[in-house]
């Protein structure tokens, strides 16, 4: 973390407790949740791009442990140490810092070392309801600090793998879309790459080592991989397990003979991707696109509308919210929606806030099942950041 002033420290301090006390007071129980965390719990839920910028080190008993990149999973933990029956309603709130290597460089914005403040809930049954009541809540606790100059984006993972469904691909073109949503460029140019029977992933693994990859033994395939990564110097370190990586390739060699994906699938893949705009016209135009599809894409529009509403009802204004159909957060463990709060004043890289629905983290982190869960985090030093920013 970059050296504060006395009065930066105590502008900070002062804002959390503001935060805290429009949490405490929403009915959600303050925790604090510990810094050092498990390693392999982190690395096998937050996705690639979160997975390379966590801090991991190896204490003197050579247990693998990382410094926490946030602080849902370690509220996770908590609930499920506090609990026999994980999907027992719980809410809580917490303030603390969070740890992330910033490979684009440090500054004011993207600190190493960085204070948030966020809610969790687990265990409720109206889903949307508690999805809105998060937002809120969020909401309010910004204005309560001044900052009315916000925007709202939406995103919607459950929307997205209906999209596929209707697009009548196989699951193993599911995956693979899956896979590659988190980044909008990326997808992008894997979608054309799949359409037209090529995979950027495919041509970057050496044809040697696909070739020495068998799914039947899967021991020699792990020997020949760690053969591999030794060769040249990779370290395992902060990335996926030897067995994820192992099966990630082996499915890699097993879709080299599988045909290119259906150009009418592709194109409307690629046709929902592209809405963006006002939250209260996006459902209109995805409907347009799954026009006579199979129910499981309108249940999904009918959560996209009932999420709307009961929005509107906790008193946001949809005038400032919008949607975006590639949105999808970089972290693997959301499930349906996502969103983030955003500033005039901070760029679209700086959300005040970011959040969303994550159903099977409870279960990645020990638990028999999935377990309905949202929450959100506020970004402490961005917030005041926008703050001082409105004020000059």
């Amino acid at each position: 973390m970059s050296a504060e002033t006395t009065r930066e420290f105590e502008a900070l301090e002062a804002q959390a407790q503001t935060l805290m006390s429009v949490f405490t007071k929403a009915g959600y129980e303050a925790v604090a949740p510990a810094i050092i965390q498990p390693a392999d719990v982190f690395l096998d839920v937050i996705g690639e791009s979160l997975r390379a910028r966590t801090y991991v080190f190896t204490d003197p008993d050579g247990a693998e442990l990382c410094l926490r990149p946030d602080i849902t999973v370690p509220t996770c933990r908590l609930h499920l140490a506090r609990h026999v029956d994980p999907a027992t309603p719980a809410r809580y709130c917490y303030r603390g810092a969070a740890f992330r290597f910033q490979p684009q460089g440090v500054d004011a914005s993207h600190p190493r070392e960085f204070r948030q403040a966020g809610i969790e809930r687990f265990g409720d049954a109206e889903r949307e309801a508690a999805e809105a009541d998060v937002i809120a809540i969020v909401i309010k606790a910004i204005e309560k600090l001044g900052l009315k100059d916000w925007t709202l984006r939406l995103g919607d993972l459950g929307l997205f793998s209906s999209i596929l469904d209707v697009a009548g691909i196989s699951p193993r073109w599911k995956k693979r879309l899956d896979d590659a949503f988190l980044k909008p460029q990326s997808f992008r140019d894997a979608l054309k790459a799949f359409a037209s029977g090529t995979s950027a992933t495919r041509l970057s693994v050496p044809a040697t080592l696909l070739a020495s990859l068998d799914s039947a033994n899967r021991a020699a395939s792990e020997t020949a991989v760690a053969t591999y990564l030794d060769d040249n110097a990779i370290e395992l370190i902060g990335t996926r397990p030897l067995a994820d990586i192992t099966e990630h390739l082996i499915g890699i060699k097993e879709s080299g003979d599988e045909k290119p994906l259906a150009a009418d699938a592709a194109a409307l893949i690629g046709r929902y991707t592209e809405i963006s705009g006002p939250a209260r016209t996006a459902g209109a135009k995805i409907a347009e696109l799954v026009n006579g599809a199979p129910a499981g894409s309108s249940a999904a529009l009918e959560t996209y509308d009932r999420r709307l509403a009961l929005l509107a009802n906790a008193g946001i204004d949809l005038d400032r919210v919008t949607f975006s159909a590639e949105f999808g957060r970089s972290l693997e463990y959301y499930t349906a929606l996502v969103f983030e709060v955003r500033a005039k004043t901070l760029g679209p890289q700086s959300p005040l806030a970011t959040g969303g629905r994550y159903d099977g983290l409870m279960r990645a982190a020990g638990a028999d099942a999935d377990v309905a869960a949202v929450g959100a985090a506020i970004h402490t030093e961005r917030l005041l950041a926008a703050l001082q920013g409105a004020a000059s």
